[in-house]
């Protein structure tokens, strides 16, 4: 059985329509990005001669797989943990979204990749454990958000918006990810309906932090990497 025409639409037309005003929303604020030119340094290097920019800058970018690097996480590790779940479910819903449509290039066609990669199989059940795990930390962080005075303080409309908007994705993706459409194709046309909003609305919101990481990081170390601050030595 094949998908009715606008399931096909969903999957392929729009999801390249959306993918395509994200990489331009991107590059445009790249661009304007890079129009700024990072300040030069007005102190002589410091620190021990094992620190430079070079080790400074790979030491920053590193920083997010190095929780003892950071006190928050070091003291807090249960919140890490749920950072990597967290992403690791967005990742692999982001898979997802192109395995179902793309991934019969795999297969000899998409009845074979339902009954192969994506029918009730291993895979199957892999990609609903991870993103199920990632939509239990987001009700988590919803209610987090609600209930801690001082998170709630600092929170605007968008962090709400773009988190719930998050947990109904996941919760989405885990329904869909069997790729079943014989009994109905309500799963699918929602998940990918939601994914393509979500590659239309994240560019303009504060889930496109993830952009500026490269950058920001960069600098960031080669700063202190300068200042023989990064790599930070423990003894």
């Amino acid at each position: 059985m094949q998908p009715s025409k606008f399931l096909y639409f969903c999957e392929h037309g729009l999801q390249e329509i959306a993918l395509g005003i994200m990489a331009l929303v991107y590059t445009t604020r790249i661009i304007w990005f890079l129009g700024f030119k990072a300040g030069g340094e007005r102190q002589a290097p410091t620190g021990s001669g094992d620190a430079d920019t070079r080790k400074g800058i790979l030491y920053s970018w590193a920083n997010i797989v190095m929780p003892w690097a950071m006190e928050s996480t070091r003291r807090k590790p249960f919140f890490y943990a749920q950072f990597v779940i967290f992403h690791l479910g967005v990742t692999a819903a982001i898979g997802l979204s192109f395995l179902i449509p793309y991934g019969h290039y795999l297969s000899d066609s998409r009845e074979e990749l339902q009954e192969g990669l994506l029918g009730g199989t291993a895979m199957v059940w892999f990609l609903q454990a991870i993103i199920g795990a990632a939509f239990v930390v987001a009700v988590v962080r919803i209610v987090r958000r609600v209930s801690d005075p001082y998170i709630r303080a600092i929170s605007s409309p968008d962090d709400y918006f773009s988190l719930v908007l998050l947990t109904v994705w996941f919760l989405s993706a885990v329904l869909a990810a069997p790729n079943q459409f014989a009994e109905g194709e309500g799963y699918l046309l929602a998940f990918f309906i939601l994914t393509a909003f979500f590659l239309i609305y994240v560019p303009f919101s504060k889930i496109s932090h993830y952009l500026y990481y490269p950058f920001t990081r960069y600098y960031l170390g080669k700063s202190l990497g300068y200042r023989g601050v990064f790599p930070i030595l423990r003894r």
